[in-house]
């Protein structure tokens, strides 16, 4: 829907006066977001950091490479528990114990992909719910590793023995959140990313045009996983405590939720479906039994409505001001 002329503007992040004008303005609302919000917003503020980064390594693989995961909270357990087990029995400092989550998680993407080259559509679907489920059942019931339905109680953030308070935790997060969002916008723009638009778009065309898809297949799992193990450690950390039914079948419908409605196949509606997604929730906390039906009804309102999200429906606002009064 952005029309590009020329490569260079294919290579700019931020274009034109208003862009960095709103950029600027975004960044100095987030500086000042721990003076201006309280603290339980700003909890609210850290878990939307941690969903979304499990938003757009979620979108990486469903969005843009089109391989349909339903157990993606599988490997946010994963990433969640290994970090917890990390830190609380090998004593490792939370930076490590964030990364080790990532690879760890990201290990478990690989082995999940390696058998996605050979399934798509529904069947490639009923392999990741399967591979979930099948995560959650083994932190239930093997209490040795993950403290079972008891939990596993994590140390808290600190620096230099210093714990860190709510607004140092929200600004790690944040810039860490900021920081994989980066990486993810260069990935989506350079060789591997237009692998991965390729395979979705038609497999046997982008082989035949060059791509592995033994190679991109596996590494969008491995990427995607990464991403969620690192958003299931600091979840972890933030929480201060695990238990295995945080990480079941609805968590994973909740993430997909959040790329649907923001827009798949786009860093920006990753970041606003995560941001709707986590405010909405705390706005209907009396309903929580009826948050499954809010989240059904909305995607199906989004697809029937605007299929491409909520960032698509800001594309085509922005477009027709553009060329209005034509």
């Amino acid at each position: 829907m952005e029309l590009r002329q020329r490569y260079e503007e294919d290579l700019t992040l931020v274009r034109g006066v208003l862009g960095w004008s709103a950029l600027l303005a975004l960044l100095a609302f987030l500086a000042l977001l721990p003076v201006l919000a309280p603290g339980y917003f700003l909890y609210t503020a850290s878990l939307v950091a941690v969903h979304v980064v499990i938003a757009v390594g979620l979108n990486l693989l469903v969005g843009y490479t089109g391989q349909i995961s339903l157990g993606h909270a599988g490997f946010v357990a994963v990433g969640a528990y290994a970090a917890g087990v990390l830190a609380t029995r090998l004593h490792v400092p939370w930076p490590g114990a964030m990364l080790g989550g990532g690879i760890a998680a990201a290990f478990f993407g690989f082995l999940v992909g390696i058998p996605a080259l050979r399934l798509t559509g529904p069947y490639l679907t009923i392999a990741t719910l399967g591979f979930g489920i099948a995560v959650n059942q083994v932190l239930t019931n093997w209490e040795q590793l993950s403290g079972g339905r008891t939990g596993l109680f994590l140390p808290k953030l600190a620096i230099a023995g210093v714990r860190l308070r709510d607004h140092h935790i929200y600004y790690l997060f944040a810039g860490l959140a900021a920081a994989l969002v980066w990486i993810a916008t260069n990935l989506v723009r350079s060789h591997v990313g237009r692998a991965f638009v390729a395979i979705r778009d038609s497999d046997i065309a982008a082989e035949v045009m060059g791509v592995n898809l033994t190679v991109y297949k596996t590494l969008a799992f491995a990427v995607s996983a990464f991403y969620a193990g690192i958003g299931g450690a600091m979840l972890a950390y933030l929480l201060g405590y695990l238990e295995p039914q945080l990480f079941t079948l609805f968590e994973s419908i909740y993430y997909f939720s959040m790329i649907v409605i923001g827009g798949l196949g786009t860093i920006p509606g990753s970041i606003l479906g995560a941001i709707l997604l986590t405010i909405l929730p705390q706005q209907l906390a009396g309903l929580k039994q009826y948050l499954p039906l809010v989240y059904g009804a909305t995607i199906v309102l989004v697809m029937a409505v605007e299929p491409l999200g909520i960032y698509g429906r800001w594309l085509r606002i922005k477009l027709w001001f553009k060329t209005w009064p034509f």
